[in-house]
């Protein structure tokens, strides 16, 4: 970037800690395709990079007034939150999955049949366990970890050594086997 604008970028961070949204929008348009750059090297993954970004913009937002333009330029000190914010999502991501064990979808199971509910739900939920249990053991592991503990498919398909795509078409076609198995 240019020396004006880094200029302008050391105005607008002052007028982003004075609370000027416009001024952040600005700041967005400027800088936006840099930190997405940086964050996606991080990453790897698209999806996961747009978050990162978003995480670090809110971050931008609220530590403006910690800004200081004789420390470092306003790029340079967006990157660096940038990088810290992709790295903890990195970690954060690492240790999920390391943290998820093969023996976790018996314990996911028992949890879907709620003791305190009804009757009728009760029994839906033993019928979809006994239907879980009839599924390969790396997919049903997969449908739970995704529909249970809201794993991403990116991080299934890290997990499970698989493309992202093959990821989506198998849980597609494990919920179709579901259906089918509890009645449609």
């Amino acid at each position: 970037m240019s020396e004006g604008g880094q200029g302008e970028l050391v105005l607008l961070m002052r007028r982003i800690a004075a609370g000027d949204r416009a001024s952040f929008g600005l700041l967005y348009d400027r800088t936006s395709g840099k930190l997405f750059a940086t964050i996606r090297r991080i990453l790897g993954s698209g999806a996961a990079a747009e978050d990162a970004v978003q995480e670090a913009y809110v971050r931008i937002w609220r530590r403006a007034a910690d800004f200081d333009p004789a420390i470092a330029s306003p790029i340079a000190w967006m990157t660096t939150i940038a990088r810290h914010v992709a790295i903890d999502m990195a970690r954060r991501t690492s240790e999920r999955i390391s943290a998820a064990g093969d023996v976790i979808d018996a314990d996911m199971a028992d949890r879907l049949a709620d003791p305190d509910a009804d009757t009728e739900r009760l029994a839906a939920g033993s019928g979809l366990a006994r239907c879980l249990d009839r599924m390969e053991p790396d997919r049903r592991t997969m449908v739970l970890l995704a529909y249970c503990e809201g794993w991403s498919r990116e991080e299934l398909a890290e997990r499970f050594n698989r493309p992202v795509a093959t990821v989506k078409t198998l849980l597609r076609r494990s919920l179709i086997l579901l259906k089918e198995c509890l009645g449609g």
